[in-house]
């Protein structure tokens, strides 16, 4: 009996998801457990990420090519219908599902990790790994990370909306070469995508559409500001409101120059450090 963990990644949807997935597989220590990517370039870096054991799928649809009826499996995608979910349920032993819907659900057959609920069978948490709560020297001033992700290139179509702020730059894992290089002449304080967790803690101020780069700089002790991509999910809204992060939508310059001349004053609740209840849940629900 084997236990998977399935991740939807990829160049369309960045690596929110693969970064979560990691830190939850990190926290579970020695346990043996294989992280399947929709994505196969990701699948090949995941040992950089402290990922041992790594699979490209392609499709979610590809999992029981790999898996066997009455193995374990975590579930982080959004790409199942309700059926195949049931399929799911009855296919593994168990399966715990990773939700950011605030009008999810828990179904029979499964347990939840989620945000926004709690009760039986349910893991009320944010995951954030343990590294980002270890304070550091606030040494970047202002930073902008649009996410690993950005096939059509919106951040250079935007730049006005960042560009005269001189904000140090994260560059993407999934950017084209030539992308890089221009983006590069334009922002000539910027960091190689190697170097995102010196980028995210170092950061007083992260002006950023990762919905996870939002959570581990305020685990960091930083400010960020998060703008909500046309493309993206709005299910962290919810979230980031009662946290009291702002939110910029439409690339809003006005909005964006009037929350950083407040944001001295504004009040960032505290990200809940629950790595261990986290740990404890999937461990206790997995049989591990």
């Amino acid at each position: 009996m084997n236990t998977y963990y399935y991740v939807h990644t990829g160049h369309r949807i960045g690596l929110d998801r693969f970064r979560r997935a990691c830190t939850i597989i990190r926290s579970l220590g020695d346990v043996d457990i294989t992280l399947l990517c929709s994505d196969f370039r990701i699948a090949n870096e995941a040992r950089h990420f402290g990922v041992d054991k790594a699979v490209g799928v392609d499709v979610v649809r590809n999992i029981p090519q790999i898996a066997k009826h009455g193995d374990k499996l975590i579930f982080d995608s959004e790409e199942a219908n309700p059926i195949m979910l049931d399929d799911m349920r009855k296919f593994f032993s168990a399966f715990i599902r990773i939700s950011d819907d605030t009008n999810d659900k828990k179904e029979e057959r499964e347990f939840l990790v989620s945000p926004y609920l709690s009760g039986n069978g349910i893991c009320n948490a944010v995951v954030v790994d343990d590294k980002y709560f270890k304070q550091q020297e606030k040494t970047i001033k202002l930073s902008y990370f649009f996410g690993d992700d950005d096939y059509e290139k919106d951040l250079e179509k935007n730049i006005s909306f960042i560009e005269d702020l001189n904000p140090d730059l994260l560059l993407g894992f999934y950017y084209f070469l030539d992308y890089e290089d221009s983006l590069k002449k334009i922002f000539k304080n910027h960091h190689e995508f190697e170097d995102y967790d010196d980028v995210i803690q170092k950061s007083e101020i992260l002006i950023t559409a990762s919905p996870q780069a939002v959570l581990e700089n305020l685990a960091s002790g930083g400010k960020p500001i998060y703008i909500q991509r046309e493309d993206y999910t709005t299910d962290f809204q919810e979230l980031f409101k009662k946290m009291n992060i702002p939110i910029i939508k439409n690339y809003e310059k006005c909005q964006l120059l009037t929350t950083l001349k407040t944001l001295e004053t504004r009040e960032y609740y505290n990200v809940e450090h629950n790595s261990n209840k986290l740990q404890e849940f999937i461990k206790e629900n997995l049989n591990l």
